[in-house]
Formats: C-alpha cells, sequence, structure tokens
C-alpha cells in the first residue's frame, strides 16, 4: 500500500445521526439478520429466497460489514461489505471490497439512504486497506456517480447442438470423462479453479465456504432442471483432473421428440484437451436440443471450436463494476503489458482522497503510483480508471467515447497499451 498525506481519520460505522436527521445508518447486530434479509428481499419485489439459499448467504455476510437503515426499530435499507480477493493483470491476486445486499425500500427511497450507505462502507473499505471495491449491479445506472465503472462483460451462449459441431484438438480424445457426485468432486474442482484465478483477472478467489456457493442447488430453483450434475476430464494414465464441468438437463417435448435444454453451470479446464472434451460432452447429451451458458468469458475457446459461431447466439452483459478505493496501491497492484510512465489527473467526487495528479510508472515487473506535482498527461474521473483497470477496455476506447482527455501528445496510445490485457477479464460469478 502507499502512504501519503492524504490519508483520513477513521470513520466509525456506528455513528449516530441526529434525531432530525432520518433513518439511522449503523451495523447491524448478530440477531438482526432476519428483518435485515427480509428488508433485502422486500427492496427487490419480495421474491422469497430458499432456505438453502437464505443460509448460505447468512453464512457468508460479514456482521460487521453489514449495515442496516433504521427508521425507529424497523429496517428500511441494507447494505454489506464481502471481504473478497480479485485476480489483477500480472497474476496477483488483490483484496477487494465486494459490495452486495444492496436495497432500500419503496417508501424510503430518493432520500439519501443509498448515498449513506455507499458513504460508509468506501470509508470502512479505505480503512481496511483494500484498493479496490467491486460489485454486480441490478442497475448499473445507479452506480456510476459512486465511481464505479465497468471493468468486465460476459457473454451467454445457446448453442443449438444439432446445428453447430466441434472441432477439437487432436489429443482430445486421450481424455477420460467420468459423472461424479458434485458434492464428493468439489474438493478436487476447488483445487483446479484457485490454480486458474491468477490467469483471468477479474476471477475470484474463494475463501473458505465460499466453496458452496457453486454447488447451491435448492430445488425451489431448479426451474424444472434436474439435480446438479458434474463431470470431470481426466488423464487416463495418472487420474490427473484437467476439468470440470457443472451443469443441470431441462427435460422438454413436443410433437416432433425430445427439445430439451442443457444448462451449464461451469466450466473449467486446465489445457485445451480437457476443455474441447467437456464441451463435447455437454453438446452430445441425448434428449435435447439447445446448450445454455449464462456466463462465459468474451473470449471463450469455446467460440473457436464450434462451426458457426453465429449459431451460438452470443449475447454481451455486464459483469464486475469496479472502483480504486485508493488509486495508488491499486495502480500499483497490478501490472503492465508495457513499459508506462505517466501523469494522471484523477477526479473523484465521491472519494475525493483519490483526487488529484498520480505518476505512474510500471512495467510487467511491477509499478509505483505516487502523488506529484508534475504537469498531468492524461485527465479522467475514477470511474474509468475502473473501466480500464483489469484490461477488458482500453483507455484509447474511454478516449473515443470523451472519458478521457490526453493532455500531452502521445501520452494515450502508451497508457493505453500498457493497461491492456492477453485475456478478457471476467467474473465467474456473482456475490
Amino acid at each position: 500500500m502507499t502512504d501519503n498525506a492524504y490519508t483520513r481519520p477513521r470513520t466509525s460505522l456506528r455513528s449516530r445521526p441526529r434525531a432530525d436527521e432520518g433513518p439511522e445508518v449503523r451495523i447491524r447486530s448478530a440477531d438482526e439478520w432476519d428483518p435485515w434479509f427480509a428488508t433485502l428481499l422486500r427492496a427487490f419485489g419480495g421474491t422469497e429466497a430458499s432456505p438453502e439459499g437464505r443460509q448460505l448467504w447468512h453464512d457468508l455476510a460479514e456482521p460487521e460489514r453489514s449495515l442496516g437503515a433504521y427508521d425507529g426499530t424497523a429496517v428500511v435499507g441494507t447494505a454489506g461489505a464481502l471481504s473478497l480477493r480479485v485476480a489483477v493483470p500480472g497474476g496477483s491476486v488483490v483484496p477487494m471490497a465486494g459490495v452486495a445486499m444492496v436495497g432500500v425500500l419503496p417508501t424510503h427511497r430518493r432520500r439519501g439512504l443509498l448515498t449513506a450507505l455507499m458513504r460508509r462502507l468506501l470509508d470502512d473499505s479505505r480503512e481496511r486497506g483494500e484498493p479496490l471495491a467491486g460489485l454486480t449491479a441490478s442497475e448499473p445506472a445507479i452506480y456510476g456517480r459512486f465511481g464505479y465503472g465497468l471493468a468486465t462483460q460476459r457473454i451467454r451462449l445457446a448453442v443449438p447442438r444439432h446445428r453447430v459441431s466441434l472441432t477439437p484438438p487432436p489429443d482430445s480424445g486421450r481424455v477420460r470423462l467420468r459423472l461424479v457426485d458434485p458434492a464428493e468432486a468439489a474438493a478436487a474442482c476447488e483445487q483446479l479453479y484457485a490454480a486458474r484465478v491468477p490467469l483471468r483477472p477479474g476471477m475470484l478467489a474463494r475463501q473458505p465456504g465460499w466453496e458452496r456457493l457453486p454447488l447451491l442447488d435448492p430445488l425451489a430453483d431448479r426451474n424444472g432442471c434436474s439435480p446438479l450434475q458434474c463431470v470431470l476430464a481426466e488423464d487416463p494414465g495418472t487420474g490427473l483432473l484437467l476439468g470440470y464441468a457443472r451443469y443441470a438437463v431441462r427435460p422438454e417435448w413436443d410433437a416432433s421428440g425430445p427439445r430439451g435444454t442443457v444448462e451449464v453451470r461451469d466450466v473449467e479446464a486446465a489445457d485445451p484437451a480437457g476443455y474441447a472434451a467437456l464441451w463435447s460432452y455437454l453438446m452430445d447429451i441425448d434428449l435435447t436440443e439447445t446448450v445454455v451458458a449464462e456466463s462465459r468469458p468474451v473470449d471463450d475457446p469455446l467460440l473457436h471450436l464450434v462451426s458457426d459461431a453465429r449459431r451460438c447466439e452470443a449475447r454481451l452483459l455486464d459483469g464486475l463494476f469496479l472502483r480504486p478505493v485508493d488509486v495508488g496501491a491499486a495502480l500499483e497492484a497490478r501490472r503492465y503489458a508495457a513499459p508506462v510512465d505517466v501523469v494522471l489527473d484523477v477526479v473523484d467526487a465521491f472519494c475525493p482522497w483519490n483526487t488529484g495528479r498520480w505518476r505512474l510508472s510500471g512495467d510487467a515487473k511491477g509499478a509505483s503510483c505516487l502523488r506529484t506535482g508534475d504537469p498531468a498527461e492524461l485527465a479522467l474521473t475514477v470511474r474509468e480508471l475502473g473501466t480500464a483497470y483489469l484490461g477488458g477496455t482500453t483507455l484509447a476506447a474511454l478516449a473515443a467515447a470523451g472519458r478521457v482527455r490526453e493532455v500531452r501528445a502521445g501520452a494515450l496510445a502508451a497508457a493505453s497499451r500498457a493497461f491492456t490485457g492477453e485475456v478478457a477479464p471476467w467474473l465467474p460469478h456473482s456475490f
């Protein structure tokens, strides 16, 4: 972390406003989980959570980072942060405040409660030394004003398996496939997943307890699908795990015959042969017509294995919204694809400690980012830094949209090259 003179004194999460200032924002107590969670569900339209889902989020939520807005004794707003770690360009895994469970009741909206909750969460994140904060957005337009930029995207695929074929690499035939109980294989799958995390920015290093999330499969949420299935790809000689896929099958029939759907939850593999073998399996399940994957990287290798990518109906969707909590520490935490030495003039209206000029100097081995009085070379807000941080969107593209301004001729091209990455960033699951 970079120490500087702009560190602000600690702001207590338990401070109470005056009685005439409206609802109190404070940390919820351990025995307030039920009304707190009920308010969150009500803010999202009243949808009920399954008992399994409720228990999982009860266990994953961190009480000391869970805020409530209280009007008297009634909970009227919620927000929380999760102590996550995210992969950044260069292979490091960096602390990130995962902002989640945010909601305000319709009766108390447009009173500044969301702003108050965001203020407390970011102050706390800064105090904890987390360089980044991230979230997934129910409504993306809400969070730009708090400095969050779209850092990862994903694609949804719907592959008509009878009209699309695969051309796997020659050695994919050596792979052995084995159906297993998802829970019994969870430890081995998590080990492979953990090895993959540093290789793609945006992936989350799952802390203890989070391995339960991909196995969550309540009957009430299956929507006609089978229980969760798991297939392993293994080396037949050594038994080494090469990859895994988790999925469910939704049977459907009409007058013409079976029209079932394979709903893909996860696919991870250590090499191209294992990856191709898993997708060949998923696209060859009897009594099905379509293979649907809700979240894949935008540069997914599957797009280069299929005979006709157009028929896969790839739909671009948003993923992780990211913002630096500490600009200097965040930019020092990642590595750069090309040497960079640039003075950034950053504006951060919501976290003013970031506002000012920063000299970023770095390459593939390391970086420094310190306050400077030197003239600015690029001007941008913290939202653009969040958007470009993982390498999925170039600074040049943001400049073309008028969101980054080149002050010194030539500075934009050099910085834009430096921020790019070899693979597209991707958030594998929400939080």
